[in-house]
């Protein structure tokens, strides 16, 4: 599948699909086999931040832990959400933390944090506008549509970071799909898109469409933006499980860092990019070790923007 039929029919066809498989892992009940916990089912999206799963398959380290992990395909790290609430799935890869902070605010869900999944870099996500766009810089974004996977959550949160720092307006928000964006841009239903890779440089590709801010730019650089959750249960029937997941995925990360040629050979195989595309996108950054002061920058802006209503302590939720 090209970059193309993500946004297309194909590209619905294979959305369904992951839901379906997702709709399959949660019907089958427990994970765990025999109950002994080395079995884990993970669901993850198909984008640069699921890349140390992916390494830690690939290069046994999962195995080399004694861990047994099934990776399931999602669209949104949202949609996998309930399933982990009910203990159908263990773990969500590239679990957007706004989200997932949020359910713990709410007590919808008593959440942990494995792992680090990635930080902001530069270009790792961008605004993009079409080719020929009257918008020439951010100011002229104000009231403008702009287009993000999910409304009020890590992109609106660090858009309008960059945004208030350069002391530019606001836009208005229009909740799209990742893999319908080309189409919506396109067709003049946004003016502009925020993108993550790999969509963003398909976009750029396919569209001609021009990077107006970078999303990883001042003052979110570095900022966290993904992780590898799970709940409080799980790691307390499951606590030597949970921690050998956690050395896994940070081994991989340490890989990912030391070796940025690896998730670009990694990607192929899941992120449905061509060799020749994953050798140009944006990565995102692989942090190796779990840091509560960085994750505590993602609350506090949260808090600033309103998406939390209180002060979240992120030491309490990682896992040892």
């Amino acid at each position: 599948m090209t970059l193309r039929q993500l946004w297309t029919g194909t590209g619905k066809a294979a959305a369904a699909a992951a839901l379906a498989l997702l709709a399959t892992a949660c019907a089958g009940g427990d994970s765990h086999g025999a109950g002994d916990g080395k079995q884990i089912t993970v669901a993850a999206l198909p984008l640069t931040d699921s890349a140390a799963l992916y390494l830690a398959q690939d290069r046994g380290l999962f195995k080399k832990e004694g861990l047994n992990v099934r990776i399931q395909p999602v669209q949104q790290s949202i949609q996998a959400l309930p399933a982990l609430a009910k203990g159908q799935v263990d773990v969500i890869a590239s679990a957007n933390y706004v989200t997932y902070l949020q359910a713990y605010e709410k007590g919808t869900l008593d959440v942990r944090i494995l792992a680090e999944g990635v930080r902001a870099a530069p270009h790792m996500m961008d605004l993009l506008v079409p080719k020929g766009s009257a918008i020439k810089n951010a100011a002229d974004l104000k009231g403008k549509k702009v287009a993000v996977n999910i409304l009020n959550n890590i992109q609106t949160l660090t858009l309008n970071a960059i945004l208030d720092k350069q002391g530019a307006g606001r836009p208005v928000y229009r909740q799209i799909a990742f893999p319908q964006m080309a189409p919506a841009l396109e067709k003049g239903q946004v003016d502009a898109v925020h993108v993550v890779e790999p969509f963003d440089s398909a976009i750029q590709g396919d569209l001609q469409a021009r990077v107006l801010i970078d999303g990883g730019a001042s003052p979110v650089e570095s900022l966290p933006l993904s992780g590898y959750v799970t709940t409080a249960q799980y790691v307390k029937q499951h606590p030597d499980t949970a921690a050998a997941f956690r050395r896994a995925i940070e081994a991989a990360s340490k890989i990912a860092t030391q070796d940025p040629s690896a998730v670009r050979k990694q990607l192929p195989k899941y992120a449905k990019v061509s060799a020749a595309q994953a050798e140009s996108i944006g990565l995102p950054a692989y942090p190796t070790t779990t840091d509560p002061d960085a994750l505590r920058r993602l609350t506090d802006l949260m808090q600033k923007q309103g998406l939390l209503k209180k002060a979240v302590n992120p030491t309490a939720l990682l896992v040892k």
